[in-house]
């Protein structure tokens, strides 16, 4: 197809997700305009610069700047575009469950400009939402605002993103499979066109009504995360048997197609904006609707354990007082992102119990700080971290902390205990000047 043939989109909500996933569209040869309530997110993407940390993201948006514009006008959105995506936050509440506050924000402000369009407009909710609410007050919430009935002349899907941040355009433009929820055959027919264009692997594409599609989706990340959560139970368990090594048990587990090696590397917990949420989430639905949900109850508690159970090894090796350096705050390499980053919340604990906690994150330190407050010491650099620490810490496994140093380590008369907790450094280029222990190996 080509770019006068492709239908027009507009994109709701420019932020961490949604300004990639309209450069993305723009660099298939969409025609693509953005949607926000924030001026600043607006004129970025008109100036062709977005103040978004995300590989590649400003790259694609020079290069396609000619396919697109933004506006704080939903008038304007709808009127030059076919379909709209949705892709603006849903936190968690109290109980666990999405709000679709924003979602239904959106709703109306599209459902009103849609009443002063003709023919037809599809929408596509792109944020994560409890089972039952896309059929159910989404689609009240859209119909009441445009005055039409989902249908012939307006379509409407549940299409989530299976993503992670620091990858984002990568994971866009070559996904292991596209979701979609769909109203009707026709809504999941232009959908479909639209990501088979999109996509450069030709994914498969399963589509389904929109409750499937919405379990579908916090049921991915469910399993994910009870994958990471047994391999970091095994990692406990070989800490505390002698000749244990849990990276050889994941990857025999592993070698099983009925396992696979995704996601299990005996480490430590999960974080970020998706996999914490979604596991609550699902085992908040099925309490809610009197099913048990143990597996990811259990996945949860093993999850927020980690954050003990590594406090408890590093008071194996220092006492209150010690200066600890923590190379490492974001949830994973290549984003600042600290949201319920496993580093930042080792940081708070290790301060409050007493231990001289210096940081550091290529970038994400000024968020972490944001956080942590007083309770801990920006370090200028990474060396600087690691010449002044007693104990040094590696918790995220940046590429950057590759290249330590081993001089760096050196100390008069006694050796530097390193806790490596991604296996980031090569423990023989160190055998000289410090004692590399990585989890899950017995000792």
């Amino acid at each position: 197809m080509t770019s006068a043939t492709l239908p027009r989109v507009s994109v709701v909500g420019l932020g961490k997700l949604g300004a990639p996933l309209a450069a993305v569209l723009a660099s298939r040869g969409f025609t693509v305009i953005g949607l926000d309530v924030s001026k600043v997110l607006v004129d970025s993407l008109n100036a062709g610069k977005m103040p978004i940390v995300e590989p590649q993201l400003n790259e694609l948006i020079a290069a396609h700047k000619p396919r697109l514009s933004a506006t704080m006008d939903p008038n304007e959105a709808i009127q030059k575009s076919d379909a709209s995506f949705v892709i603006v936050p849903t936190p968690s509440d109290s109980t666990g469950f999405f709000s679709n506050r924003f979602v239904l924000q959106a709703m109306e402000s599209l459902g009103k400009a849609l009443r002063n369009k003709k023919g037809y407009h599809m929408v596509v909710i792109t944020s994560t939402v409890m089972p039952g609410t896309t059929g159910g007050e989404i689609k009240a919430a859209l119909e009441a605002a445009s005055g039409r009935k989902v249908g012939p002349d307006l379509g409407l899907c549940y299409n989530p993103e299976f993503i992670a941040l620091g990858s984002v355009v990568r994971d866009m433009l070559c996904p292991d499979s596209i979701l979609i929820g769909e109203s009707d055959a026709k809504a999941g027919d232009m959908l479909q066109t639209i990501y088979l264009q999109m996509c450069e692997n030709k994914p498969p594409v399963q589509r389904m009504n929109f409750v499937n599609a919405e379990l579908t989706k916090i049921s991915v990340n469910t399993y994910v995360t009870t994958k990471i959560s047994y391999a970091n139970m095994l990692a406990d368990i070989c800490d505390r048997l002698p000749g244990a090594d849990v990276d050889a048990v994941t990857k025999a587990l592993g070698a099983d197609t009925r396992i696979g090696p995704k996601y299990l590397k005996g480490a430590m917990g999960y974080g970020g904006p998706c996999f914490p949420r979604d596991n609550v989430a699902f085992a908040a639905l099925a309490r809610k609707i009197g099913a048990r949900a143990d597996v990811a109850e259990a996945t949860d508690r093993i999850n927020n354990h980690q954050i003990d159970r590594l406090t408890g090894l590093v008071a194996k090796f220092a006492k209150a007082g010690t200066r600890i350096a923590l190379l490492g705050l974001s949830y994973k390499p290549q984003t600042p992102v600290v949201e319920e980053s496993h580093s930042v919340k080792l940081a708070a604990r290790l301060a409050d119990a007493g231990y001289v906690v210096s940081v550091h994150d290529p970038l994400a330190q000024d968020a972490a700080i944001g956080v942590l407050g007083d309770k801990v010491v920006g370090a200028s650099s990474i060396e600087g971290a690691v010449r002044e620490c007693d104990l040094l810490i590696v918790a995220t496994g940046w590429p950057e902390y590759k290249a330590i140093d081993p001089d760096w380590c050196k100390r008069d008369g006694q050796r530097l205990t390193v806790l490596d907790l991604w296996r980031t450094l090569p423990a023989d280029k160190f055998t000289d000047v410090a004692d590399v222990l990585y989890l899950g190996s017995g000792r």
